[in-house]
């Protein structure tokens, strides 16, 4: 954990430090993935062929492949796209958790500001990409992947070095 861990810390610094080139990066790779699955999901459909849903399939394969190689092809256009799908899950993220802590207000006590602020936030993230697209495709997806590998990062080093910490208190002592 503690290599993968530091890696993932170096990363996400990078990606925090230049978010236009972290976007692309992951827009190529996302392409990638979805080039892949399809032409995985187009030979596995042409396998079944006979089984039922083989032009759904079919469909969903193509798609795949159509779309990877759109993020391939123009990395900066699958950017503004990947970026208003970005938007849209903070926009249904905000609504639902503010909606779940006013639900809750009662059985949380005073632990449902917690996430009403949190849907609160996913909002704001939500208006401050919104405005400034289309800008803001360049830095929001990189600079979001790089804090999350700085987090996933930090805690991965974290549970590594609580690990080594363990094992030598709780090793056999040699006589």
């Amino acid at each position: 954990f503690l290599i993968e861990g530091i890696v993932l810390v170096v990363l996400g610094l990078l990606a925090i430090v230049i978010p236009p080139i972290a976007t692309i990066a992951v827009t190529i790779f996302l392409g990638w993935l979805f080039l892949i699955s399809g032409i995985v999901g187009l030979i596995t459909t042409f396998w079944a062929r006979h089984a039922p849903g083989f032009w759904w399939s079919l469909l969903s394969a193509v798609l795949a492949i159509a779309a990877g190689i759109v993020l391939f092809a123009w990395p900066l256009r699958g950017a503004v796209s990947l970026t208003l799908l970005l938007i849209v899950f903070f926009i249904i993220e905000g609504v639902l958790s503010i909606m779940y802590a006013l639900e809750h207000k009662k059985e949380l006590s005073g632990r449902w500001g917690w996430m009403l602020i949190s849907g609160i936030i996913d909002l704001i993230l939500a208006a401050i990409i919104w405005g400034g697209l289309p800008g803001t495709a360049e830095w929001a997806l990189g600079l979001l992947v790089g804090i999350n590998m700085l987090f996933g990062g930090s805690a991965m080093i974290a549970m590594a070095l609580h690990a080594r910490t363990a094992d030598a208190t709780t090793a056999p002592k040699a006589l």
